[in-house]
C-alpha cells in the first residue's frame, strides 16, 4: 500500500483511514460550505467567522455559523448567545437564530453551564463536528462558515476528509512563529486538494486616531511573502481597533463593519457567485 498522504477523496485504497463524505440531512439545502482556520489559537479565527458571516447576512444571504471549536467555543458570546439548543425529539437539532437571522450552533449551547470545560477525546469532539453538520436542522443557506479548530489535529482531519467544503480562509497575525504555523495549515489543505479562498492576516496594524499613521504594533509583517511562497491569495489586514473588542464582549458583532473585511466577501461572491 502507498504512503497515505489523508487525500481520501481521489484514493483508490480501500484503508481502514477512509472516510467518506458525509451528507447533511434531506431537509437541508446548504450551497456552499467554507472553513475559517488558524495554524494556531489567539489570531482572531472566531471574530473574522463572525464578520465574515454577519457581512453576508447584511448583502442578503441565507447564512449559518457551525462552530467547530469545540473544546473552546466563542462564537455564541460573539453575538450575545445563552441558553441550550432544543431538537423534535428524535434525531433534529434546532440552530439558535441570532437577531439578524443568522443560524447558529455550539458546543457552548448544549451545557447546562457556560463556563463548564467538554474534557472529551478527540474521537467524541470529531463526532459531534459532524453530528452539527449532519443532524441539525440548517434549511436552505446559500453559505455554512464553520469555525475550525485551531492547528491540524483530529478534528480538522476530519473536517477536511467528512464535510464537503467547498475552500477554506486562513487566518493569521503578523508574527513570524504564528506566520510559519499558518504555512503548516496551508500545507495540510494542500495536501488534502482542500481549496484555499486565501489568507486574513488579523490584528496586523492600529491606525493613530489623530493622525492616521499606520503603526505595526507587532512589527513587520511577512505575510506578503507567505503569501507568495505559498501561491495563496492575501485577501485583507484586518486593522485592530478596541472598539471592536468592546463590542466583540457586549456581544455585538453584527453591529460591527470593517472596510477592510470587503475584499474577502468579494472573493467568496466571485467564487461562489452572486
Amino acid at each position: 500500500m502507498p504512503e497515505c498522504d489523508h487525500n481520501c477523496e481521489n484514493c483508490s485504497e480501500n484503508c481502514e483511514s477512509r472516510i467518506q463524505k458525509l451528507e447533511t440531512n434531506s431537509l437541508n439545502k446548504i450551497k456552499h460550505i467554507i472553513g475559517v482556520i488558524s495554524g494556531k489559537g489567539g489570531v482572531g479565527k472566531s471574530f473574522v467567522t463572525s464578520l465574515i458571516a454577519s457581512e453576508l447576512n447584511k448583502k442578503g444571504y441565507k447564512v449559518g455559523i457551525l462552530d467547530g471549536d469545540i473544546t473552546g467555543p466563542s462564537i455564541p458570546k460573539a453575538f450575545n448567545v445563552h441558553g441550550q439548543l432544543e431538537g423534535d425529539g428524535h434525531s433534529l437539532i434546532f440552530p439558535y437564530v441570532t437577531k439578524s437571522n443568522i443560524k447558529m450552533v455550539s458546543s457552548n449551547l448544549l451545557l447546562t453551564n457556560e463556563s463548564d470545560p467538554i474534557i472529551w477525546r478527540g474521537t467524541l469532539i470529531s463526532s459531534l463536528l459532524s453530528q452539527f453538520y449532519v443532524d441539525v436542522l440548517w434549511g436552505e443557506l446559500d453559505y455554512l462558515l464553520i469555525d475550525m479548530p485551531p492547528g491540524t489535529g483530529d478534528v480538522t482531519l476530519t473536517a477536511f476528509q467528512s464535510i464537503p467544503l467547498d475552500g477554506i480562509i486562513v487566518v493569521t497575525t503578523p508574527q513570524d512563529l504564528v506566520s510559519l504555523i499558518v504555512e503548516k495549515a496551508i500545507n495540510m489543505a494542500k495536501m488534502m486538494n482542500i481549496n484555499i479562498l486565501g489568507l486574513v492576516e488579523n490584528m496586523s496594524y492600529i491606525k493613530c486616531p489623530h493622525c492616521n499613521e499606520i503603526i505595526n504594533i507587532f512589527g513587520s509583517s511577512n505575510v506578503n511573502e507567505v503569501s507568495k511562497k505559498e501561491n495563496v491569495k492575501l485577501l485583507s489586514k484586518l486593522p485592530l481597533v478596541s472598539e471592536n473588542a468592546k463590542n466583540i464582549d457586549k456581544g455585538s458583532v453584527e453591529d460591527i463593519h470593517i472596510e477592510e473585511i470587503e475584499p474577502v466577501i468579494n472573493e467568496i461572491l466571485t467564487t461562489f457567485g452572486k
